[in-house]
């Protein structure tokens, strides 16, 4: 294991991120696992919430899903999150977490586009899409009316064939 992710898996255990993440874990009768870069999988989380294919808490990543789910993008758009964990110490992005998801459903009407800390672990990567702002959306569809509206010229106006 890289000194980084090793960093990463004290800092979440201290913080007591990881401890929590793995009481979640248990209380949703999830399997828990090694895997990779001091990351424990925890596969078959029985509880409907929150609505994901998955979700981090420390260096636990618990998903509803089967052995494999956690793969490629997705599992390093989760292991971003462990992170964030980090940096945040622990416990505390938690309020911030649900605060950037506030501020997202109030810029674009999803919980992720404009979440800072989905953006930061990859949007793409953990599968949300890209909402442009509310106020993006309404001068798109401004430009997209100003389109569709027909365009008179002078000659319209002085064209008189169909009198």
């Amino acid at each position: 294991m890289r000194g980084r992710h090793r960093t990463r898996q004290v800092l979440n255990y201290v913080n007591l991120s990881t401890p929590l993440g793995l009481l979640i874990a248990v209380i949703g009768r999830a399997e828990v696992r090694r895997g990779e870069h001091g990351l424990l999988y925890a596969h078959g989380y029985r509880i409907p919430f929150p609505v994901a294919g998955a979700f981090t808490v420390g260096n636990v990543v618990l998903t509803a899903q089967r052995e494999g789910y956690l793969t490629g993008a997705l599992l390093r758009h989760e292991a971003r999150h462990a992170t964030q964990y980090a940096f945040c110490v622990g416990l505390p992005l938690l309020p911030l977490y649900v605060l950037a998801l506030l501020v997202s459903v109030a810029v674009c009407g999803h919980p992720a586009s404009w979440n800072v800390f989905e953006r930061l672990a990859d949007l793409d990567e953990g599968g949300y899409p890209r909402h442009p702002s509310r106020w993006r959306r309404r001068t798109l569809e401004e430009k997209t009316l100003a389109e569709r509206r027909p365009i008179h010229t002078r000659e319209d106006m002085t064209d008189t064939s169909y009198d």
